[in-house]
């Protein structure tokens, strides 16, 4: 034995040995993305920590940034409260989490995690780590299917958690919506439980994508009458049925409740996505629609 193999056998216990060139060597799981374990983000100490900085920061957040208006309680009235939702809205803005994670319903809001998209927020432990704590967000592959990601979303809805999702995926470049995918609707579906549809009008306004600092603003949150899975309905038609009535919300908040009902029934609901047309037409469209909107006038910073 030579000299250098002698020294590589006494270093054994210190660092790995040596391995044959024929044999392959198995690779250890990622600890980031997809694969980031956010168990601990449900112990009770863990939760006691989210209580705390949601009360203490999350909430006086909200409040001075956009305290938002809400409407359509009313119709999640008759459900529940020990009952798991599923909780869809459209996507403009980072604001769009923070505002709904305090302003949903009480019985859901104690009990609900996020679903988070793998690559943004869970890129490395650091960033993952707060995702996970201030958030109690789990990591969703939204490039591909995964079903790591929904079988686990699925074991938390069954165990009593709701859920928060964006169906789009990511937040909107132009502020107009984005085609849903059917994540929402497959766990709907699996689980049995209804999906609320949300929709948010004004956070666009206050922190759109690209922009790294809030405005103050006005913004309104429309819930939606909760959907169920119907007999033999698979998640393709069950995600275009919840696009539909996120669109019918979007309607409502820019016209009213009755002409909403009018083209819903009529099957005229606008599209989420906006027109078909170049960007100044697509950008001159949506100004026209945040102008029709009740409230979105301009909040000023508190006076101190």
């Amino acid at each position: 034995m030579t000299p250098k193999q002698w020294a590589r056998r006494m270093a054994f216990p210190l660092r790995a040995p040596s391995v044959p060139t024929t044999v392959q060597v198995k690779v250890g799981a990622p600890r980031t993305g997809v694969d980031f374990d956010t168990a601990w983000a449900r112990t009770p100490a863990a939760r006691v920590v989210r209580r705390i900085l949601h009360e203490l920061v999350l909430e006086p957040a909200v409040a001075v940034i956009a305290d938002p208006t809400r409407r359509g309680l009313d119709r999640l009235e008759h459900l529940d409260g020990d009952q798991p939702l599923i909780f869809v809205a459209n996507h403009h803005s980072h604001v769009d989490t923070p505002l709904l994670l305090r302003r949903l319903p009480r019985p859901w809001r104690t009990k609900i995690f996020v679903g988070a998209a793998a690559d943004y927020f869970f890129p490395n432990r650091i960033t993952a780590t707060a995702s996970a704590l201030a958030l109690n967000a789990i990591p969703i592959e939204r490039t591909k299917v995964n079903r790591r990601s929904a079988l686990h979303a699925a074991s938390l809805i069954d165990g009593g958690w709701s859920m928060l999702i964006y169906p789009e995926g990511g937040r909107s470049p132009d502020g107009w919506g984005q085609e849903f995918k059917g994540g929402a609707a497959y766990l709907a579906i699996r689980c049995g439980v209804p999906i609320v549809p949300v929709y948010l009008t004004g956070t666009d306004q206050i922190m759109a994508k690209g922009k790294r600092f809030p405005t103050p603003g006005r913004c309104t949150m429309t819930f939606g009458p909760p959907l169920h899975p119907q007999p033999g309905e698979d998640a393709r038609r069950m995600a275009q049925r919840i696009e539909l009535a996120v669109a019918a919300l979007a309607d409502e908040a820019t016209s009213d409740w009755w002409q909403a009902r009018q083209r819903a029934h009529a099957g005229t609901t606008p599209s989420l996505s906006g027109p078909d047309a170049v960007a100044w037409r697509r950008a001159w469209a949506k100004s026209a629609a945040q102008r029709k909107t009740s409230g979105q006038t301009r909040r000023r910073w508190p006076e101190l």
